[in-house]
């Protein structure tokens, strides 16, 4: 990464300052690398010497001139000079910039690719959303946010195994079940009253006629328990497989599909829960077994085992985390939940504790609502509106993540982008039309467009005779001296630092903005500097590959996104 070399450069001047005896003898701290606000001040800067000033015994300002002096050469500092109080503002030479150029046409794909997580094995779990229905579009914004975390991991060096958490067990279920028994029971001209608790959606009853083609009247007179324990498991089938079609569709795809269920199929929990036992943290009281987390710096206990036997709240919890760390062993897990689990988020580092585990090596990412709006045209008087869609998986009025693909047309790609364009606390509004138009105005196509209008230069260049040239093979890069085509290798440059801070924050919203910034890069630099007609066929073949190089990085950003890079639009 740019800021990381320029860090070295600074601390091997201090090296060669104090091999020179214009600097004292100390340990130096580590040189924070920022980009000015203003380009006046440079492309980057530090306070190195205002940090290191008492290590020194020195002044910032004499500190910094003796950095200034020693700056290595043949790096990618052109120049640097010193500002009040003692700031270093540096400049990146136009030379070792265009030359980059090549170094990202040889990374090709790979461009972005850091080492940080070194192998480590880092499970992401995500969407897992209740296996009661369709998935409302709200748990798109889970998906895109989890499998984007997936790619970017990945880039960063880490093994990342994506797995969903099946909500088979537990009281929904049972519900679940039940409310689709009764409408099968309604179907078949039984007069029977809807459970208080039941899912009221219009699918209930769509899943309750599919049951009567397929098994005709097999659970008519079964007794009730089993028909409805029989038919929530045969819905829970139904749901996965529309879940994997749908999420599909987005791109989205699982290595492991976890059930809660399997958490108790064997004696593990109960070898678990006398592990606990024998440790002090289990507590009996009011006739329930609880997990002792006010022992860890909790504010209260938490239930494992209810008085009428059944699993308490955090027991799966606690279950499911003992099998990721301990018996699957990955280094990390990331969980993304929503907004609406963020007191459980805050209790789990205790269970983690009760585990014996560093409660570090779980992150919980919280996201926040996605409001689904509709835009329009008010009749009555000619002016813009904007309606939300309200959504209710309970009352059956939700809109579906199928129905805004089939219904309200809204392309994949749209979906994935848009829902990132928000920091994950925010919520978000996703206007169906916008996203359709074939406009400026629309992020998803605007940065689309850029890929498609690079390819179609590459294309125009063959046909004129104006070939790229191959890979490695590059003449005439230093001819990239106009500042939009030092400004564009500077910003493909940002996406390795990109990976990082997103791997860092887990915050993969960066993306789409910096998507958005590479593709008016590009633009400036389309419109400032001819590619084919350039009037010199050297200049034109360096620039053919600066396109390239910007389509490389480009697509690579889009990927890390799992949105599509279009060649023609």
């Amino acid at each position: 990464m740019l800021p990381q070399q320029i860090a070295q450069s600074i601390l091997d001047a201090v090296q060669a300052a104090q091999t020179a005896g214009t600097l004292p003898a100390f340990a130096p701290p580590a040189a924070d690398i920022d980009r000015p606000r203003s380009l006046e001040h440079g492309d980057f800067a530090t306070n190195w010497a205002l940090k290191a000033a008492k290590l020194a015994g020195m002044p910032p300002l004499a500190l910094a001139a003796a950095v200034v002096a020693h700056l290595p050469s043949g790096g990618p500092i052109q120049s640097a000079s010193v500002a009040p109080p003692g700031f270093i503002n540096l400049r990146l030479d136009p030379a070792w910039l265009a030359e980059q150029v090549r170094v990202i046409r040889q990374a090709g794909d790979h461009f972005g690719n850091i080492d940080l997580g070194a192998g480590q094995r880092l499970q992401v779990e995500f969407v897992s959303a209740n296996p009661t229905g369709p998935i409302h579009f709200g748990g798109a914004r889970n998906a895109a946010i989890g499998d984007t975390l997936a790619r970017v991991l990945e880039a960063a060096g880490y093994a990342v195994h994506r797995e969903f958490y099946i909500n088979d067990a537990g009281t929904q279920i049972a519900n679940y079940g039940a409310s689709i028994l009764a409408r099968y029971l309604q179907a078949m001209g039984r007069d029977v009253p809807f459970p208080e608790q039941g899912y009221q959606g219009a699918y209930i009853a769509n899943y309750a006629a599919r049951a009567i083609e397929a098994e005709g009247d097999r659970y008519l007179d079964m007794p009730e328990a089993e028909a409805a324990a029989a038919l929530g498991a045969w819905g829970v089938d139904i749901a996965l497989a529309s879940l994997r079609v749908n999420l599909g569709r987005l791109g989205v795809h699982f290595d492991t599909w976890f059930s809660e269920q399997s958490l108790y199929a064997d004696d593990s929990f109960a070898t678990l829960l006398a592990d606990l036992d024998q440790r002090g943290l289990i507590v009996e009281k009011d006739g329930a077994r609880w997990l002792a987390t006010s022992q860890l710096g909790s504010d209260r206990d938490e239930v494992l085992i209810r008085s009428n036997g059944q699993s308490g709240y955090y027991a799966s919890d606690l279950a499911y985390h003992y099998d990721k760390f301990v018996r699957r062993g990955f280094d990390r897990v990331i969980d993304v939940w929503a907004v609406d689990h963020q007191n459980q988020a805050r209790r789990m580092p205790f269970l983690m504790k009760a585990l014996n585990l560093d409660p570090a090596r779980l992150d919980i990412v919280i996201y926040d609502l996605v409001k689904l709006v509709e835009s329009g045209v008010d009749e009555a008087t000619g002016e813009a509106t904007r309606t939300e869609v309200k959504q209710s998986k309970r009352k059956g009025t939700f809109i579906s993540l199928d129905e805004v693909l089939d219904e309200y047309l809204v392309p994949p790609d749209a979906i994935r982008f848009i829902l990132l364009t928000r920091s994950n606390e925010q919520v978000i509004e996703f206007d169906t039309e916008l996203v359709k138009k074939a406009s400026s105005d629309n992020p998803v196509y605007y940065v689309q467009y850029a890929h498609a209008r690079i390819c179609s230069i590459l294309r125009q260049g063959e046909e004129r005779g104006l070939r790229v040239p191959p890979v490695g093979q590059e003449a005439g890069l230093g001819l990239l001296t106009h500042p939009t085509e030092q400004a564009l290798v500077t910003q493909m440059l940002r996406l390795p630092e990109l990976v990082a801070q997103v791997t860092q924050f887990l915050a993969p919203h960066h993306l789409p903005h910096y998507a958005m910034e590479l593709a008016r890069a590009f633009h400036a630099f389309y419109h400032e500097c001819p590619v084919l007609g350039a009037g010199d066929e050297a200049l034109s073949l360096a620039r053919l590959a600066l396109a390239d190089a910007a389509r490389i990085t480009l697509a690579r950003t889009l990927s890390l996104m799992g949105v599509s890079a279009p060649e023609q639009m």
